[in-house]
């Protein structure tokens, strides 16, 4: 048995299916058997046609009364089967599919699967699945449902899936020790990923996914935990002065800091003060003023003699960060520079040279400051902006330009703290959890399409007052090139039809940096009335004249992104607003929609988001430089978390390095599924 075999040469696949599998990231044997289903659908209990309740789906046994009949309707062709049992009679009907008519005879019996209409005693059931008495795939079971692609369906997965699964029957290596099985009643993991595909009872499924999620959570947990530990060798961080005082920033402001700020700078100072690397997660909602603590600690680290880098996720905003710290700083004699992929060889060969030589203090850039050649002459501290835009080891690789220097991660996407401890278990965390004073709450309000003409006058007066708006266009699926399609249709129907009279601009992913970089700019200098984008304008830009957001199918969005960007407006002294234009009738479409509307606070939104949605695309944990949840859901498995992390930090505390002969399974999962992510 050979785990990596492509997936086109398991049965039943071949060149065309593997191209639609790959688009569900199955490429591999192993792929395949780790695809978990979503749901499952119990079509194992037959019940009585008497029994049939209105709306609710049903297994019937019947036999056939007559042949398949055509009925034409409204110019389609209905066909028609009479069945019976021993209760009653139910009439079972297709559109457009006569080739059924060879399918069912007079007097046999068959199993049907489908939802049931109880008309006044009247029993239909429309385009069900069946099966004829002796077979059994489609029904007589549990049957499960994955998340599928377009042009693949249901049935042609479960037969692949069938027959990757006698593929590698009995033959699984164990991946869990047996102490840890035996302690937590788990499943074997033959046994498990048998029943986790095709469980014979509902309860086979709950014992199978209860080790999935264990093994999935321990080895996410003990990997977070080796790096923390190779991160914080005790001895050997910096110990930065008590004598440099990050009170001397702090009187330069314009502004009083919040107790929130103020308490997490203690926080801050104490670990720079101390022997160990400072590994440290800064969240706070969007506008609670992060880049000023971070001055601060760059401040107490030029003061003590050493370099700082400070890294953002585009060229705009380290622009922007530069243009704040140099607005503070340079009263303080600190001197700050700029590296972007932008500016002329000349100039960042002049820009290298001084940075190596120690005549920069502060350096601000984006993924620029990564690359080989930058080298600094004593680096003590690096502060990376918007952690998720750049993984665990991105961080590890710009901290090693300096001998252990304490990292600070600014983060403006509040995340509960229960994700963040699986997200950034190898930080400490810290939480600004107030606003300043002065920041007005952004008026949110969700409509319906039918209030598009209403919401453009509201936007035109805005515009008349001399403001500017964003308007954010759906996601289409992952699918870059249908974003494009909507940025580019939507961008067409503002300028020509809606605002011919206004500065109409769009913005998208694909574009290059310089010219995003060049739009923004005009954007924020007033060139721009409305800006038609996509979520590319989601990271910490300042417009503080855009005063209105207007979010296109707010239904296709997470919770969390949605605060993301409404973060965009709000930034000035003007009363701003975001509108969320919304369709479909769902529960938990409104339940999302009010959320928004009654809250702006991130970490309540962050909580309930994890709640509706679940973890697996909370925000995409790959850009975490950390593997997707297959199957943990981070608010339905607390119980199972809390277990795994008190059972991981008593394995690595007695075993730090997986060395032990009863830990090497552990070993073996920990580099399996962070070999190219993390080193361990």
């Amino acid at each position: 048995m050979n785990l990596s075999k492509e997936i086109q040469y398991v049965k039943g696949v071949g060149p065309n299916r593997a191209e639609l599998l790959n688009r569900l990231g199955i490429f591999t044997l192993k792929d395949l058997i780790t695809y978990y289903p979503r749901a499952y659908e119990d079509r194992s209990k037959v019940k009585n046609i008497a029994e049939c309740v209105n709306g609710e789906e049903a297994l019937i046994e019947a036999v056939a009364c007559g042949k398949l009949s055509d009925v034409r309707l409204h110019g389609k062709t209905m066909q028609k089967l009479l069945v019976k049992d021993e209760t009653g009679s139910a009439t079972i009907t297709w559109f457009n599919q006569s080739y059924l008519k060879s399918k069912f005879k007079m007097g046999e019996k068959y199993k049907f699967y489908g939802k049931i209409i109880n008309s006044f005693g009247k029993i239909t059931m429309n385009s069900p699945v069946f099966d004829e008495e002796e077979g059994n795939f489609n029904t007589g079971k549990i049957i499960p449902l994955y998340p599928l692609t377009y042009k693949l369906s249901q049935n042609i997965l479960r037969r692949i899936m069938e027959n990757g699964l006698l593929e590698v029957e009995g033959e699984l290596k164990e991946t869990l020790p047996e102490y840890i099985l035996k302690q937590y009643n788990l499943e074997e993991i033959n046994e498990a990923t048998k029943k986790i595909h095709f469980p014979k009872e509902l309860k086979d499924f709950d014992i199978a996914r209860k080790r999935f999620v264990f093994e999935e959570l321990l080895s996410t947990q003990l990997a977070l935990l080796q790096i923390k530990n190779s991160v914080m060798n005790e001895q050997n961080g910096i110990e930065f002065s008590k004598e440099a005082k990050m009170s001397d920033v702090i009187n330069q402001l314009p502004f009083k800091l919040t107790k929130a700020q103020l308490r997490v700078l203690e926080e801050i100072d104490r670990d720079m003060e101390s022997k160990k690397s400072m590994n440290r997660l800064l969240q706070g909602d969007v506008g609670s003023g992060k880049t000023v603590v971070a001055m601060c600690a760059a401040y107490k680290a030029v003061k003590c003699g050493y370099q700082v880098a400070i890294m953002a996720p585009t060229a705009i905003l380290a622009t922007q960060h530069l243009e704040n710290f140099q607005k503070i700083l340079k009263n303080l004699n600190i001197r700050c520079e700029l590296l972007i992929s932008g500016i002329s060889k000349k100039k960042k060969e002049e820009l290298l040279e001084r940075l190596v030589n120690g005549e920069i203090d502060i350096l601000i850039g984006t993924h620029a400051i990564i690359e080989e050649n930058v080298k600094f002459k004593n680096l003590g501290l690096v502060v990376t902006d918007e952690q998720h835009r750049f993984g665990v080891k991105q961080r590890t690789k710009i901290a090693n330009k300096g001998e252990n220097p304490d990292v600070l991660v600014m983060t403006a996407t509040p995340i509960p703290r229960t994700l963040a401890l699986i997200l950034y278990g190898d930080l400490d965390i810290s939480i600004i959890d107030e606003l300043p004073p002065n920041r007005k709450k952004v008026e949110t309000f969700a409509v319906k399409k039918n209030m598009t003409e209403r919401v453009n006058i509201f936007i035109e007066k805005q515009i008349k007052e001399g403001h500017q708006a964003y308007i954010v266009c759906p996601l289409v699926e992952e699918n870059e090139e249908l974003d494009l399609k909507s940025v580019e249709k939507l961008y067409e129907t503002y300028k020509t039809q809606i605002f011919p009279q206004y500065k109409v601009e769009y913005i998208h992913g694909k574009m290059k940096a310089k010219e995003k970089d060049l739009i923004m700019e005009r954007f924020k200098s007033g060139d721009i009335d409305v800006l038609i984008s996509t979520t590319v304008i989601e990271v910490g830009v300042d417009v503080p004249n855009s005063n209105i957001m207007v979010v296109e199918n707010a239904e296709r969005f997470g919770l969390a992104q949605l605060h993301q960007l409404r973060g965009r407006v709000g930034r000035g002294e003007y009363q701003s607003y975001c509108i969320l234009k919304y369709e479909g009738r769902s529960e938990t479409v409104k339940e999302r929609m009010q959320v928004m509307c009654e809250t702006n606070d991130g970490f309540v939104i962050s909580e309930k988001d994890l709640e509706l949605r679940g973890s697996g695309d909370f925000f995409g944990t790959m850009q975490h430089g950390l593997p997707e949840f297959k199957i943990a859901n981070l608010f339905e498995d607390m119980p199972i978390l809390k277990m795994v992390q008190s059972l991981a930090s008593k394995i690595v505390s007695e075993d730090p390095k997986l060395e032990k002969s009863e830990n090497a399974l552990l070993k073996e999962l920990v580099k399996d599924k962070f070999m190219n992510r993390i080193e361990i």
